[in-house]
């Protein structure tokens, strides 16, 4: 394999999106609005004698129910038959609906699945819901339409008992295979001191481990016996290379991989159980940890999908300061995944200067504006925890005025380096049409050529104020998804330097009354009814109307949203995090098959994933 990059594909990953000529045509930006609801209308035409109902929503996705013998044919319409199909399956999860109040409208059901879509030459969202019956839920799978529909639904079968007909492989994916009950259900318990004492005889813990061990018969594949020239190698779920507790079981001839097994779950804690039993404000720090080396990204389609709900106006200073910590957290996090992914291939010294540059960013930005570092906990419903302190723009020029240089340094260490690109170019490239429909997004999408960034198409938190470029490649394989990082980190600098430039003055949270904690300001000290208002607003946290939101962002790997269901009370009935790793890591045998063993460990590198950003 050369080791020269080719000219073409390392002047897209450097260049302007829109420079790059595209084969999927983009739908127009619609500034964050709601896409119109022409869909749905769509639908009814194409399917007159199927019983529709439609949904009105927080966040204006066109929702509609279908009922659950009409679903699979709609569903395969909107992914593959209509003009300019929902190519990408976003999201699919179920809602357990038997202790659900505030269904005013909604079909029966005792519980429900729901099926996100996207279509990137619309612009557009349709959620499809489907009402099922509490005894014998039952849905049929769409693996077939969208090959990401696999681990979501037998993470559906996992966390409700919801059956899937026609899956190829329903088994547990996030709990143990001994596992009994689904958690997601309401009567499944949410804390530990609901079980009793652990035990773990020996009889159990041989038990488990025959349960653990790989049967390639049970994924319908080759034993050893079956053909002599295959061995099968268990990598994990303790090992360097898999970048957290992450099992993968590869099928070898040779060197070459000719089968590969994901298995995730080792890092499961739970988070969307947590929300049922947090307040809306007190599950922010819980965001922290989705993505632990994102920070307030995970916060943000947090609380704005909660505001959403609210109908709070954030003010623009509050929006800017978002921005600002935003992009300060996704340099933070890129330079984990340039220095790692380096050290994957081989490079040890660069991982070094690298963190020393997070470590800088860290002390003289993130900390003295947040007080916290990897885990800041700093954006509130409404807006943020404190308004931004003294001397804060000379930090952030200082910093902004630093990093540039030893990017420019790190190109000629790391990216420029022959070892580097013999290891990279053309190691598991991947299509556009490919990446759509396996659920990619991030740098795994704008790698393989599709100029699309949520920051771009669908401005939220005033991202439309800003002029940066969306860094794209063009084959999308291991040396484009670095290149495409590293640019981002030069964009970043941008936004950054120009939240300097408009910072607007302004209160940095919204006098709101769901606004939580509120602002004391101007009645709290003044009389005790504010007083005792303002007391319930912080203990308890605001009483959300009902209602349904998802909105999306932007992060650090990929899009990440919040879907919240609010059932009027001062916590969430539902919430169904949406991550990138989740069907990046999915696409594992996709990336991998036809390639070495050791291409392994650079193709897990160069995805960027983070095990609690998979398992939640």
């Amino acid at each position: 394999m050369s080791d020269e990059r080719p000219e073409t594909s390392a002047a897209t990953a450097n260049a302007p999106a829109a420079a790059q000529p595209s084969q999927w045509p983009l739908g127009e930006a619609v500034g964050g609005a709601a896409p119109p609801p022409a869909v749905l209308e769509e639908i009814r035409e194409r399917f007159p004698d199927v019983s529709l109902t439609p949904q009105t929503t927080a966040d204006g996705i066109p929702t509609v129910w279908v009922p659950a013998g009409s679903a699979a044919e709609v569903l395969a319409y909107l992914g593959t038959a209509a003009s300019r199909p929902f190519a990408m399956l976003y999201d699919l999860g179920g809602v357990d609906e038997r202790s659900r109040e505030h269904r005013e409208g909604l079909p029966d059901a005792g519980f429900s699945v729901f099926y996100h879509l996207v279509s990137y030459e619309r612009n557009a969202d349709v959620r499809v819901k489907v009402a099922l019956e509490a005894g014998a839920p039952r849905i049929d799978s769409v693996a077939r339409v969208w090959p990401a529909a696999a681990w979501y639904e037998r993470e559906v079968w996992d966390m409700f008992g919801v059956d899937v007909a026609g899956h190829p492989n329903l088994k547990r994916l996030l709990m143990p295979p001994w596992w009994e009950g689904h958690p997601l259900r309401k009567e499944h318990p949410s804390r530990g001191t609901e079980y009793g004492p652990f035990e773990l005889p020996d009889e159990l813990v041989d038990t488990m481990q025959e349960q653990l061990r790989f049967k390639p018969e049970e994924w319908g594949l080759p034993t050893t016996d079956d053909d002599p020239t295959l061995m099968y190698l268990n990598i994990g779920p303790q090992h360097g290379a898999t970048h957290g507790p992450f099992r993968v079981i590869v099928g070898l001839r040779d060197e070459e991989i000719v089968h590969l097994i994901p298995d995730i779950g080792y890092h499961h804690r739970g988070a969307e159980k947590m929300a049922e039993r947090q307040s809306w404000h007190t599950y922010i720090p819980y965001t922290d940890r989705v993505d632990y080396l994102g920070g307030v990204t995970n916060n943000l389609p947090w609380v704005l999908s909660v505001e959403r709900l609210c109908g709070i106006e954030v003010p623009d200073r509050a929006q800017i300061i978002r921005v600002l910590l935003c992009e300060c957290y996704r340099i933070a996090s890129h330079l984990v995944f340039y220095g790692t992914f380096a050290q994957d291939i081989g490079a040890l010294s660069p991982v070094f200067y690298m963190f020393e540059d997070r470590e800088r960013l860290f002390d003289d930005v993130i900390e003295p504006i947040t007080g916290g570092r990897m885990h800041p906990n700093w954006f509130r419903i409404g807006g943020v925890a404190e308004d931004l302190p003294t001397g804060w723009q000379e930090r952030v020029l200082d910093y902004a005025d630093y990093l540039p240089s030893r990017l420019d340094e790190y190109d000629k260490l790391v990216m420029d380096n022959r070892i580097m690109k013999a290891r990279t170019v053309g190691v598991s490239p991947i299509s556009v049409d490919e990446a759509v429909a396996w659920g990619f997004t991030g740098p795994m999408l704008r790698a393989a050529g599709l100029p699309w960034d949520w920051r771009k198409q669908r401005p939220y938190s005033h991202y439309d104020w800003f002029d940066f470029d969306v860094p794209i490649g063009t084959t999308g394989d291991c040396y484009d998804r670095a290149a495409v990082h590293v640019e981002e980190m030069r964009q970043s600098l941008r936004i950054i330097r120009q939240c300097v430039e408009l910072m607007p003055d302004g209160p940095y949270k919204a006098y709101h009354p769901l606004a939580t904690p509120p602002m004391k300001e101007p009645h709290t000290m003044h009389d005790i009814e504010s007083l005792i208002t303002h007391f319930l607003g912080v203990s308890w946290g605001p009483v959300v109307p009902p209602g349904e939101a998802s909105i999306y962002t932007e992060g650090t790997k990929g899009q990440y949203s919040y879907y919240a269901i609010s059932d009027g009370a001062n916590s969430a009935y539902r919430v169904k995090i949406r991550t990138p790793s989740y069907p990046h890591l999915q696409a594992l045998p996709l990336l991998c098959t036809g390639y070495e063993i050791a291409d392994l460990v650079t193709i897990l590198g160069s995805i960027d994933f983070v095990l609690a950003d998979v398992d939640r």
